[in-house]
């Protein structure tokens, strides 16, 4: 792949190229060892194609038919006026500004679909992945670590799922860094629908990428496809929260295949959360996480472009009384209950305390009545 790029091509074979990977790429059945295939024999340099020409490389006949009907007709997407609607564009493999880091891993995407901020690919990047359903101390470990590691510069990549996900990405934009949102559906498409309000957000201040065409049907066989481009867009990936089977961990071991650091978030022993990330750090396989200082140290030679000053937001001034739940909050979730007889505060000023600390994003309320501290 490395030799096949690096050939020096003239600009009209180049542009020739890309409007052959772009039209391969996007016609359903067309995989992507299929286009490698395809680019090897230089098929790009045929004014037409023959079905029988890709059919010779191992394309079944539907596909190949299909291929060779829009090469030949120069076909014009159907995702064509949704992606300009949302201000996106394409990037093949071989654009300038394609991540080079990207370019360099096992079957890197042929063409990736982006909207919002395409700056922020030459930000160095760190991937932060775990579980959908994390505990409290996931959550305040995931919203850190986000937090501070975009605030000292780096652009955090994510899936943009429920979870660790989702609250990296929050984390990014609320400390006016960067992130970077990949996804296992076509850059249209916010998934899971609960995320919407954050895929508005991604696509205004952020970046969301994708290697689907528009018009792909969604399948769950998606999802685990984009975990390489997260690995491979990074520097380092994060683990935050994973059980003995999750996903995760299979992130974690392509950015390992991929000579990327991994890093690991350790756990309670008695978390079921954190059996995977235990082990990665018992195994030698990922280094211990324990602070943004710690990861942001094994990059030092980098000099990230930390946010202005002026984008970062104010923090909140806190009265006597909301500076000491907070802190009861630092220490542990708690019930409105736990916290009354913890603080010797009146209910009803308690609950006025409890409100002001959500609107000041200091704590957010979860399932069970937890108040849990961010």
């Amino acid at each position: 792949m490395d030799e096949w790029l690096e050939q020096q091509w003239t600009d009209a074979e180049l542009e020739r190229m890309r409007e052959f990977v772009i039209s391969m790429h996007e016609t359903p059945g067309i995989g992507w060892q299929s286009l490698y295939r395809a680019m090897q024999a230089e098929l790009w340099r045929e004014p037409e194609l023959a079905t029988a020409q890709l059919a010779r490389l191992g394309i079944r006949q539907a596909p190949a038919a299909e291929a060779a009907r829009r090469w030949r007709e120069r076909h014009v997407p159907i995702g064509e006026g949704a992606l300009q609607g949302l201000l996106g564009r394409r990037m093949t493999i071989l654009d300038a500004e394609y991540p080079p880091l990207l370019q360099r891993i096992p079957q890197p995407p042929w063409v990736l679909y982006a909207v919002g901020r395409m700056e922020l690919l030459e930000r160095p990047c760190l991937a932060v992945v775990g579980t959908r359903g994390p505990t409290a101390y996931g959550r305040q470990a995931a919203a850190k670590l986000s937090r501070e590691l975009a605030a000292a510069g780096f652009a955090i990549v994510s899936g943009m799922a429920r979870g660790i996900d989702g609250l990296s990405h929050e984390a990014a934009l609320d400390a006016g860094g960067a992130t970077i949102a990949v996804l296992g559906t076509p850059v249209d498409t916010a998934y899971p629908p609960d995320n919407r309000a954050l895929y508005r957000r991604l696509c205004r201040e952020g970046l969301v990428l994708s290697e689907f065409p528009i018009g792909t049907p969604v399948k769950p066989g998606m999802f685990p496809q984009r975990n390489r481009i997260i690995a491979g867009l990074s520097l380092g990936t994060i683990v935050i929260e994973a059980a003995a089977a999750s996903g995760s961990l299979i992130t974690a071991d392509q950015a390992l295949d991929m000579n990327r650091e991994v890093f690991a978030v350790p756990g309670p022993i008695h978390s079921p959360k954190s059996i995977g990330c235990n082990a990665l750090i018992r195994d030698g396989r990922a280094k211990l996480a324990d602070s943004s200082e710690t990861i942001a140290r094994d990059f030092s030679h980098l000099q990230p472009a930390k946010p202005q000053a002026s984008a970062l937001p104010e923090e909140p001034q806190l009265s006597a009384d909301e500076q000491f739940i907070y802190m009861l909050l630092r220490d542990e979730p708690r019930s409105a209950d736990e916290l009354f007889e913890a603080s010797g505060l009146a209910f009803g000023l308690l609950q006025t305390v409890l409100i002001n600390l959500c609107l000041k994003r200091k704590i957010e309320l979860h399932h069970g009545s937890i108040y849990m501290a961010l």
